[in-house]
């Protein structure tokens, strides 16, 4: 999550005010009816493809051969850690909205204030972890020569611009959409969160499938011959339950979504539901995409990355993370 794309996000929310207000597409939610209201000028979608954007160039960075600009990508993605880290804590904190969220629909409703303390202090970790780590690169003189296509012990250009964009911006998607769903009916920057949070899961899902597709074209390299038997068995797992998550979760949103009676949003475009609204399917889907899917996530993406840095920092397997990292 990089700097620039969470300060125009926090911005926007900032500036929104009923006075922005210019216009309202119709809704009828399971049960009820209610308005999706849009920010003039469709702020709310020029900051999804602010996020969009950046998070691109950031993975770009990331990856290429100059070791000043791999660097550079290194203290952006630190930065926008830290950006996470405060709009968390400097303005999701002041807004009241912790203490006074909308009704809870279940019990575990009530972790998500708990959730959000949480993943605001990783973002801050994370950000001093990044930035000591890219002002170490600062002094690498070794440029980083990758072909596009994968080779067999590391992947190539494509494939880590895809992993990295795919991973900043699924990452961001989880503390805006426990945000939004806390935020109470009325307030006028809600709907730009939603506008934000289905847009980015639009296109996640697009560059999982991208991702794919090439990996048909591509064979992805092995698993570093470094880790033992039972747990190359355990990082095999692991990859396919995150793609798993990655498909499941943007197409049960927008499966609820659409059950619930309200559109799927995509930058300047509404997608109208497809279905008839309906209670029983709301709940079921709900169910899968707010409550099952994410916290069963929690536990494979925290596997996810305690393993890596558990095979690079303590067994010392330098190959592991150099397969898609430097």
């Amino acid at each position: 999550m990089n700097m620039l794309s969470w300060s125009i996000f926090i911005l926007g929310g900032l500036l929104v005010s009923p006075a922005s207000i210019a216009s309202e597409s119709v809704n009828l939610a399971a049960g009820g009816s209610g308005t999706s209201v849009r920010i003039d000028g469709n702020l709310d979608s020029w900051i999804a493809l602010a996020i969009v954007a950046t998070s691109l160039v950031t993975a770009y960075c990331l990856n290429v051969a100059a070791p000043k600009v791999r660097a550079m990508g290194t203290i952006l993605a630190s930065l926008g850690c830290f950006v996470v880290a405060g709009w968390f804590f400097l303005f999701v904190m002041e807004t009241g909205i912790l203490e006074n969220p909308k009704p809870n629909q279940t019990p575990l409703d009530s972790a998500k204030p708990i959730l959000l303390l949480i993943q605001g202090s990783v973002a801050l970790i994370a950000s001093q972890f990044l930035m000591i780590i890219g002002i170490r690169q600062t002094s690498n003189q070794e440029p980083l020569v990758l072909s596009a296509k994968n080779e067999p012990t590391r992947f190539g250009l494509v494939s880590r611009i895809l992993h990295w964009t795919i991973a900043i911006l699924f990452v961001s998607l989880i503390p805006m959409g426990i945000f939004a769903s806390m935020i109470p009916e009325g307030t006028e920057y809600r709907n730009a969160y939603y506008v934000v949070h289905k847009t980015i899961g639009v296109l996640v899902l697009a560059l999982v499938v991208i991702r794919l597709f090439w990996n048909m074209t591509s064979k992805r390299p092995g698993l570093s011959r470094d880790l033992k038997p039972v747990e190359r068995k355990l990082a095999h797992g692991v990859h396919i339950a995150l793609y798993g998550f990655l498909i499941a979760l943007p197409v049960t949103g927008f499966v609820m979504t659409s059950y619930h009676g309200y559109p799927t949003f995509f930058f300047f475009w509404e997608l109208a539901p497809l279905w008839e609204p309906s209670d029983m399917a709301t709940i079921i889907w709900g169910t899968l995409h707010k409550y099952l899917l994410p916290y069963i996530l929690y536990i494979v993406l925290g596997a996810h990355l305690l393993g890596a840095l558990k095979h690079h920092y303590i067994d010392k397997h330098v190959h592991a993370l150099k397969r898609m990292v430097g």
